[in-house]
């Protein structure tokens, strides 16, 4: 892993100021310039030649969507993009993703001083894994109203549920993989680390887009064919509890290593309690998921991590690979296939 140069781009002195400061902060992280423009950072990007820029979303003159893309389609570089979470600051994030953005991070405008020192750790660890991120040899995302499966006409639910879990670059991996899945999918439960209000919005995307149903996670929802539950409540994990049919249950717990929803928690209840399922680690930082996916495949599930050459963020991929804990390593262009077949009948 090699140190974040970052620039940081902003219209705003105090905001560009306020997050040179958390950055510097930060281990293994330099702020190498600030500007605030997009015509002063294409000048700074050639001089000081970072290798992370954060852009806040707002800018006069070239937004930082229109830059963002200005980037991704000149020389591609990590971009983690700055911006409020009002609605329209939500439907912009989503578009910063298909651009090809990393991640989108918050403005902490009225944090109190606790949530702030959050901040710093949590930007901090984002720019050094965006420094670190796979963003030349990510793909452009299908288009998910025009994906047309055979397994459409002939899936037949065996009882198998699908468990996957994402967190940095998982928005981007989830709509390829997720466009693959038909209209009577096997229910699926997804640990999504991200802003919640960002996935929230995503949720009401996907259910719009896909011919199954995409819903946030709630307590006591029994598992059934044709539904989609993303869990995602920094206050909240999930897990499964067996029966006929299986319920989604949410639990109040501690963290676990630090993460909740915790998908070492998720994949480990379907372990312990003998469900029938698949499990899929996908792009992500950290290590979450790696012991539960090991868990599932040692109880006889089929498991299963994104390729990690073409994971916008390969920690996580990484980390389950290294406990053996997967079947097989795959792209995103076959692991929504491979997924839905070990839940078909035959």
């Amino acid at each position: 892993m090699h140190d974040a140069r970052v620039l940081v781009v902003d219209d705003s002195a105090a905001m560009r100021a306020l997050f040179a400061d958390i950055l510097d902060q930060a281990k293994n992280v330099t702020v190498v310039g600030a500007a605030s423009s997009a015509s002063d950072a294409r000048e700074q990007i050639k001089e000081l030649r970072p290798n992370v820029v954060t852009l806040d979303v707002e800018m006069p003159g070239m937004s930082g969507i229109e830059f963002l893309e200005e980037i991704m389609g000149s020389n591609p570089m990590p971009v983690v993009m700055l911006s409020s979470l009002t609605q329209a600051g939500t439907e912009t994030s989503l578009k910063a993703y298909e651009l090809g953005a990393v991640e989108c991070f918050p403005k902490p405008l009225k944090a109190t001083p606790e949530q702030f020192a959050k901040t710093v750790g949590q930007l901090g660890k984002i720019v050094l894994a965006a420094a670190n991120s796979n963003v030349k040899d990510r793909r452009a995302p299908r288009d998910t109203t025009k994906v047309a499966k055979a397994t459409e006409t002939n899936f037949e639910w065996n009882g198998h549920i699908l468990a996957l879990t994402a967190s940095m670059g998982g928005i981007d991996a989830l709509t390829q993989i997720l466009s693959d899945f038909p209209e009577k999918c096997p229910p699926t439960v997804i640990t999504l680390n991200a802003e919640p209000a960002v996935v929230e919005t995503f949720i009401k995307r996907m259910d719009a887009e896909l011919k199954c149903s995409v819903k946030a996670a709630k307590d006591a929802t029994p598992l059934v064919a044709g539904t989609i539950h993303i869990a995602y409540d920094p206050d909240l994990h999930a897990v499964i509890e067996p029966g006929s049919p299986a319920k989604l249950r949410l639990i109040d717990r501690d963290p676990v290593d630090g993460v909740r929803p915790a998908a070492n928690l998720l994949f480990g209840s379907i372990a312990r309690g003998s469900i029938p399922a698949a499990g899929a680690v996908l792009t992500g930082m950290g290590k979450d998921g790696a012991k539960g996916l090991r868990l599932m495949r040692d109880a006889g599930c089929k498991t299963f991590v994104q390729d990690r050459k073409t994971a916008m963020v390969a920690e996580a991929p990484s980390a389950a690979m290294d406990m053996e804990a997967a079947d097989q390593e795959l792209g995103l262009d076959d692991l929504g296939g491979a997924l839905i077949a070990c839940c078909h009948m035959g």
